[in-house]
Order: C-alpha cells, then sequence, then structure tokens
C-alpha cells in the first residue's frame, strides 16, 4: 500500500517535470517564479528586471551518465520593435543528489558571442568537491563566479547599454531559480512481507501393542 501511494505521488510530479533517476526538474515551478509560462504552446515566460524586458524558455533537460540532469535554459533580451534582440544561453549539471556541478553561459549581441568559462567549483573552491560547504551555498558561489566571468568578458566588447550590462545577472537569476526547481525523488518505502509461518508436522500417533 506504502509503495502505491509513493508511485501515485511520483507520477503526480512527473506530469509536470523532466527527471533522470532520483532527480527532477519541475518546469512549472521554474515558469511559476518567472509569473508563469505563456506564448505558444506555454514555453515562454517573459519579465521585467532593472526596467528592462527579458524572456526564458522552458529548458531542454537530458539525464547524464550518473543519474544527474543536464539542463540547458535560453534567455532573451528584448530591446524592442526597431533593435534586433540579444540571446543568452545558459547551461547546468546536476549530480544525483541535486547538487550544482558546474556551470557555463554564453551571451549573444549583435551577432558577436561572449562565452563564459566553465565554472565548476567555483573559484573559492566552493563546489561539490569542497567539505564544509552546503549545497545552497555552492550555487552562491559559482552564480557569482559565473556572472563575474561573463561581465569581465562583456566588458572587452565596450557594450554599454543597460539592459546588456545587466544581462549576466538576468542569467544568474535564472540560474537560481533553476535550482530551486531541482527535487530529488525521495526513495520508496520497502514493503513489509508477511512473516510465513511454518507448517509444524502432526504428531504421529505412537502405537499400541
Amino acid at each position: 500500500m506504502k509503495f502505491a501511494v509513493f508511485l501515485a505521488g511520483c507520477l503526480l510530479i512527473l506530469g509536470s517535470g523532466a527527471e533522470a533517476g532520483p532527480v527532477m526538474l519541475d518546469y512549472q515551478a521554474y515558469g511559476q517564479s518567472l509569473g508563469g509560462w505563456e506564448g505558444k504552446k506555454a514555453k515562454v515566460a517573459e519579465y521585467e528586471m532593472a526596467a528592462n524586458r527579458y524572456r526564458s524558455h522552458r529548458p531542454d533537460v537530458s539525464p547524464t551518465p550518473d543519474g544527474g540532469l543536464f539542463i540547458s535554459v535560453r534567455i532573451d533580451h528584448l530591446r524592442g520593435f526597431f533593435a534586433s534582440d540579444d540571446y543568452a544561453s545558459l547551461e547546468m549539471t546536476i549530480d544525483v543528489k541535486g547538487r550544482l556541478v558546474s556551470t557555463k553561459s554564453s551571451i549573444s549581441i549583435q551577432g558577436k558571442r561572449v562565452t563564459s568559462d566553465l565554472i565548476a567549483g567555483g573559484i573559492r573552491g566552493a563546489g561539490s568537491a569542497s567539505t564544509g560547504v552546503s549545497p545552497a551555498e555552492s550555487v552562491v558561489a559559482l552564480g557569482t563566479d559565473l556572472v563575474a566571468n561573463l561581465t569581465e568578458k562583456l566588458s572587452r566588447e565596450t557594450k554599454v547599454e543597460p539592459g546588456r550590462v545587466t544581462f549576466p545577472a538576468v542569467v544568474r537569476h535564472n540560474l537560481n531559480l533553476v535550482y530551486q526547481a531541482i527535487h530529488c525523488l525521495p526513495d520508496p518505502a520497502p514493503v513489509a512481507e508477511d512473516p510465513v509461518e511454518e507448517e509444524k508436522p502432526e504428531p504421529v500417533p505412537s502405537s499400541q501393542n
């Protein structure tokens, strides 16, 4: 009975998420954190940050060999009718325990693509290989390093338009929200088996002479 309840709960969760082994991304939770999915087939969410408009697309998710998730998100900077939009991609690798292992991002502005380094473990060593660091602290460190890396590379391109300067922060905002929508499914409770009673041999009647 307990396993049936567990299975029903899993099916309800997986109806709105992508799962690999015991780890899943809750699409609906991520979309709601951005204001809700909308547009064609409810696959995009539009929102405002720092007085600029952005659009996040529903993530692409695939399993990793160890049972974790590889997540890729496209983010658009909406610049208006008379200007071409900018684009960013955010990649995240989640391990089998739901921890952020590494992240990477790229931003395309007027056909010029700027790509961050692969941020794994954090420059300050706060990743999954460190001891005494919580998963949340690791995400903060990785996000900080990602923004710093992207911002430094964007500064070389002399793109000072406000919506472009804040684009790395928008990428980090999405990283945080995606991570918050990651869930580890509980292990099913073992089903207790009824003890098998051993049949006792019937006593053999004693023979009388």
